[in-house]
């Protein structure tokens, strides 16, 4: 489908009501068009000076809503998770692992810290110890190896000299995973790979 044809006199609507200050959802309202051809009209239109203050009182408007909605979504997030027992901390894992983990055996790999993190925690949970854990880095050759393995060390809550094995690539990070990407395998986690894969399965089945 093409873009709407406009007629001169709606896109002169549009540029006007910009000009004045109107906010692009008040334009939407005014116009009934949509957001990407208000957008196409207006991204060039300079707001005038007599209009400027009614239109950045707007703008703050927007961001005191949003920070309100942020709020109160964090409040609603703390009632919905009131508690976090053994069960949820289970589909937890299960739900990270499913998404993220390796489907062969007891491995998964990512670059957010957090995330691996609340798995080993969640490992823990199952009884399996710190030590068990055989963790390696992927990193781009031009990562720090040193700061990494701090990094990850510290944030994980590992024990020194815990990561020795490394994977780094030839091509360079250019600005993205400062700290490269960390796995962590479980030695000997055939039973527990199996059981984190049966409650994937069954949350499969549950949730249709």
């Amino acid at each position: 489908m093409g873009k709407p044809v406009l007629s001169k006199t709606e896109i002169n609507k549009i540029i006007s009501l910009r000009k004045t200050g109107h906010s692009l959802p008040e334009i939407k309202n005014l116009t009934r068009k949509g957001y990407g051809t208000i957008f196409r009209y207006t991204k060039n239109v300079p707001i005038l000076s007599e209009y400027r203050k009614i239109w950045e009182s707007k703008r703050g408007g927007s961001k005191a809503k949003s920070k309100k909605a942020w709020h109160d979504a964090q409040i609603r997030a703390v009632k919905i998770i009131k508690d976090f027992n053994f069960k949820e901390r289970m589909i937890v894992l299960s739900c990270l692992y499913w998404g993220e983990g390796n489907k062969k055996e007891l491995s998964i790999i990512n670059s957010d810290p957090d995330l691996i993190r609340v798995v080993i925690s969640c490992l823990n949970d199952l009884g399996i110890k710190t030590e068990e854990l055989k963790v390696s880095l992927r990193l781009f050759e031009d990562i720090n190896k040193q700061k990494a393995v701090e990094f990850w060390q510290k944030t994980l809550r590992l024990p020194k000299g815990s990561i020795t094995k490394f994977d780094i690539s030839n091509s360079k990070k250019k600005g993205k995973l400062k700290y490269g990407m960390c796995r962590v395998r479980v030695r000997k986690s055939g039973v527990h790979f199996k059981l984190v894969m049966s409650m994937i399965d069954l949350i499969r089945v549950k949730i249709k």
